[in-house]
C-alpha cells in the first residue's frame, strides 16, 4: 500500500513560508539549544521535538485523507505571533520569543490546511511548548517553597522513622552532617522531565480520553513523592557513608533510578486503569 501525503493547496509558497521561519528563528532556535546544553533544569527540551515529530509522523495516515481547506484567520495568529517576537526582542524577554513561535507555527497550519489539519497536529503542536524553558524569576518562585515542603516533610518522615535531624529552613542538620536541599533538589527538575516523558507516553500509548487525564494528573504526585523518598534516602545514606552518598556519582545514580521508578509507576497506573476500568 503506497502511503500519501498531505499537500497544501500551493506547496511551493508554503515551502517559502516554512523557510523564512526557520531563518526568522534561527537566533531563537540557536541560544534555546544552548540553553538545554547548559542549563541541567533544561536538558529535557531535547527530546521534545523529536517526540512531536514522531507524533506527527504517526499521524500522517489520518492527515493524509483529510482534506485541505486553507484558512485565513491563520494570518491572525502569524501576525500575533511576530508581533509576540518583536516585543519579545525589544524587551529582552527570551520566554515571550520562544512562546511565539508556537503561536507561528499554529497560524501557518491553519492558513495553508485548514482548522480540521490543525486539530489533528494540535497534541504534538502543544507538547513543543515543553521545550520552552521556564522563566527565571518563575522557576526560582515555585522551586523555593517546593524545596521547602520537601525539606519539612523529609525530615517530620525521618524524625518519625526515630532519626536524629533538626530542621532550619531548607537544611537538614544530623548529629554528624549538614545538608542542604538546594533547587535542584525541590524535584522541580524531575517533574518537568516526567511531565515531557509521561505526556509523551500518554499521546502515544494512552488511547482513552479518561485514562489520558487521570495519568497527566499522576504525574505531579508521583513526582513529588520520587523527590521525597530521594532526600530522604540521601539523609538517611548520609549518616552512614558521610557527604559521599549526597553528591558525586551516587547522587546522580540514585536520582536516574528514582525517575526510572517515577516512569514504571506511571506505566503501572495506565495497567490498573487499563484492566479494571
Amino acid at each position: 500500500m503506497r502511503t500519501r501525503y498531505i499537500q497544501s493547496a500551493n506547496p511551493l509558497l508554503a515551502t517559502l513560508a516554512v523557510a523564512a521561519v526557520v531563518t526568522l528563528y534561527w537566533p531563537v532556535l540557536h541560544d534555546m539549544v544552548l540553553t538545554w546544553i547548559n542549563n541541567e533544569n533544561d536538558s529535557h527540551g531535547f527530546i521534545v521535538p523529536i517526540v512531536s515529530t514522531y507524533l506527527i509522523w504517526k499521524r500522517r495516515d489520518r492527515l493524509a485523507a483529510q482534506a485541505v481547506a486553507p484558512n485565513a484567520w491563520g494570518l491572525l495568529g502569524i501576525i500575533g505571533g511576530m508581533v509576540m517576537l518583536l516585543f519579545g526582542w525589544l524587551a529582552s524577554e527570551y520566554f515571550t520569543q520562544r512562546f511565539s513561535l508556537i503561536i507561528v507555527l499554529s497560524g501557518c497550519i491553519i492558513y495553508w490546511y485548514g482548522w480540521p489539519i490543525m486539530a489533528l497536529l494540535a497534541g504534538p503542536v502543544a507538547y513543543l511548548i515543553l521545550m520552552i524553558p521556564i522563566p527565571s524569576i518563575l522557576y526560582d518562585s515555585v522551586a523555593f517553597p517546593l524545596k521547602l515542603f520537601v525539606t519539612k516533610v523529609s525530615v517530620a518522615i525521618m524524625k518519625a522513622l526515630g532519626i536524629l535531624v533538626v530542621r532550619e529552613g531548607n537544611i537538614m542538620a544530623f548529629p554528624n552532617i549538614t545538608l542542604e536541599v538546594v533547587d535542584a533538589c525541590s524535584g522541580l527538575r524531575s517533574l518537568m522531565s516526567l511531565l515531557a516523558v509521561g505526556l509523551a507516553y500518554i499521546m502515544l500509548f494512552v488511547p482513552s480520553m479518561r485514562h489520558k487525564y487521570c495519568i497527566a494528573f499522576l504525574i505531579f504526585p508521583i513526582a513529588i513523592m520520587a523527590n521525597l523518598v530521594r532526600v530522604i534516602g540521601t539523609g538517611i545514606l548520609s549518616q552512614y557513608f558521610g557527604a559521599a552518598a549526597a553528591e558525586g556519582f551516587f547522587h546522580e545514580f540514585a536520582g536516574l533510578v528514582i525517575f526510572m521508578t517515577s516512569l514504571l509507576l506511571l506505566v503501572a497506573a495506565h495497567r490498573l486503569l487499563a484492566r479494571y476500568f
